[in-house]
């Protein structure tokens, strides 16, 4: 015969059921916590047409600056486009120049080319 071993102070023993049980379902939440029936009636959101598109512009080219708030951190930005342009500065002076070459990029970019409001020759 074996002895129980003692269970340490400040752990509580919870028995082990012996056969498992079904689960209860859980009490209707009231108030703010509550569900509401979007489930059951399908996503709005799905349905409603995306408002960026209405116009016919996209987004073609990203800019992407970090300053760090910490003293002594240098900032850093990536200048990207979809016609493959990809450039990247570390340092205050060099991000600067990354943001006029991007704005630069803007005139001689393949894919904005045709469009900004110029006419054809």
């Amino acid at each position: 015969m074996t002895t129980p071993r003692p269970h340490p102070a400040g752990k509580s023993t919870t028995p082990t059921p012996d056969q498992p049980h079904a689960a209860e379902p859980a009490d209707p939440a009231t108030g703010r916590s509550a569900p509401t029936d979007v489930a059951r009636k399908g996503a709005p959101s799905a349905l409603r047409p995306d408002p960026q598109t209405g116009d016919g512009r996209y987004p073609v080219a990203w800019l992407h600056i970090q300053a760090p708030r910490r003293r002594g951190a240098e900032p850093t930005a990536t200048s990207k486009c979809l016609c493959g342009w990809d450039r990247s500065a570390v340092g205050q002076r060099r991000v600067l120049a990354l943001i006029e070459t991007h704005t630069a990029h803007r005139d001689i970019c393949p894919l904005r080319s045709n469009q900004e409001g110029r006419t054809a020759a």
